[in-house]
């Protein structure tokens, strides 16, 4: 079966760290492009980050960029999102994706709350 699991996520302290995971099934990852996305409650979905398939260049929004890093492990077959410095306005539902015979794969969404 062609999908795209996420782990990781849950409540954290702000400042705290987490890290998303994305797994691919059915398909190879390596040779793709795959993006992280988010989505507040009452809010437009937004990119996050992008990471290249060859040679692994990355992309951030302003919003993230010096906290978060997406990177990828082609050997497990899975996409990451370290998150660092976490801030209140990081709530949200994160969702990862990829382009696999020209229709957009999507995990299945985790949620992320930061909060004291």
């Amino acid at each position: 079966q062609v999908q795209l699991v996420q782990s990781g996520g849950g409540l954290v302290q702000p400042g705290g760290s987490l890290t998303l995971s994305c797994a691919a099934s059915g398909f190879t990852f390596e040779s793709r492009v795959a993006s992280w996305y988010r989505q507040a409650p009452g809010r437009e979905r937004e990119l996050v980050a992008t990471i290249r398939s060859s040679g692994g260049g990355t992309n951030y929004a302003d919003s993230v960029k010096g906290r978060f890093t997406i990177s990828r492990d082609n050997g497990k077959n899975t996409v990451y999102l370290q998150m660092n410095s976490l801030k209140p306005e990081d709530t949200a539902v994160y969702y990862c994706c990829t382009m696999y015979v020209g229709v957009v794969k999507w995990g299945q969404g985790t949620q992320v709350t930061v909060s004291s």
